[in-house]
């Protein structure tokens, strides 16, 4: 019914393949919830970079990623304290 991925976007292998094969394993409506305890800008000020418009995570990339990969963007929060985009498993998952 859902996935809860801590952690997982930026290192996933191969981010389009790896997220049509979780949609593949959850039913039709299912849900999947990517979570980081650190937002984007926290996180690149942490590890001493500049934050990058070529994140995965950045809403604009994030979007088209999960739509591609049969998932549609319910909800998009990227603060300090947290990361969390929520999405629901489309009816179809076109390859």
């Amino acid at each position: 019914d859902a996935v809860f991925a801590a952690g997982l976007i930026g290192h996933l292998p191969h981010p389009a393949a790896n997220l049509r094969e979780l949609a593949r394993v959850v039913r039709p409506g299912g849900r999947l919830a990517l979570f980081h305890p650190v937002g984007r800008a926290a996180l690149a000020a942490r590890q001493g970079r500049a934050l990058t418009d070529d994140d995965l995570r950045a809403e604009a990339n994030l979007r088209p990623l999960l739509a591609g990969s049969g998932w549609r963007l319910l909800s998009y929060a990227d603060e300090d304290g947290r990361f969390l985009a929520l999405a629901e498993r489309e009816q179809r998952i076109t390859s």
